[in-house]
């Protein structure tokens, strides 16, 4: 029973490290997945949520993703950035406590296990790496992209996103 008990708790720890943000539309407001907004012709509001707390990094890279499908969609060329929001997760920063019991057998002789820790932080992660989504306002352009940093030609940066957020592991 230990042995089971174990191994489950081994493969749910291994799932949770393996388990990468899905790019696809958001089935439900709120779930993880990818939506968007029209606000105008040419404007949209783009996020991205993913399916627990991830990197921040990553989470907007996927919805700078979804603006790029969605602009080539549109038959544009290039998107401009007008504003863009994280949906932070919270940063753990108190002391915590954590209890476990155990049960195991050996032979003919059978036991029980207690355990209680305490964890007390001393610096860890900096705040605000870690995050549930991102939102991004964007217009479409054509012809020559601007040369400005919150200017994004659609076709490269899908090319580029697509091939390191989604390719095989």
């Amino acid at each position: 029973m230990l042995r089971l008990v174990s191994g489950l708790a081994a493969l749910a720890c291994l799932a949770a490290c393996a388990s990468k943000p899905v790019y696809a539309p958001s089935p439900s407001p709120g779930a993880a997945g990818y939506s968007e907004t029209r606000i105008e012709s040419n404007r949209y509001s783009v996020s991205y949520r993913a399916g627990g707390s991830v990197d921040a990094a990553m989470v907007q890279d996927y919805a700078l993703l979804r603006a790029a499908d969605l602009t080539l969609q549109n038959g544009r060329d290039w998107f401009w950035v007008d504003r863009r929001t994280l949906d932070n997760a919270p940063a753990r920063s108190g002391p915590s406590i954590g209890v476990g019991v155990g049960a195991g057998s050996w032979g003919g002789n059978g036991g029980v296990n207690v355990g209680v820790g305490v964890n007390i932080p001393i610096g860890g992660a900096a705040p605000g790496t870690r995050a549930r989504g991102a939102t991004l306002d964007i217009r479409f352009g054509e012809g020559v992209k601007p040369d400005d940093a919150n200017a994004y030609d659609a076709h490269a940066t899908a090319a580029n996103l697509r091939a390191r957020l989604l390719a095989p592991r």
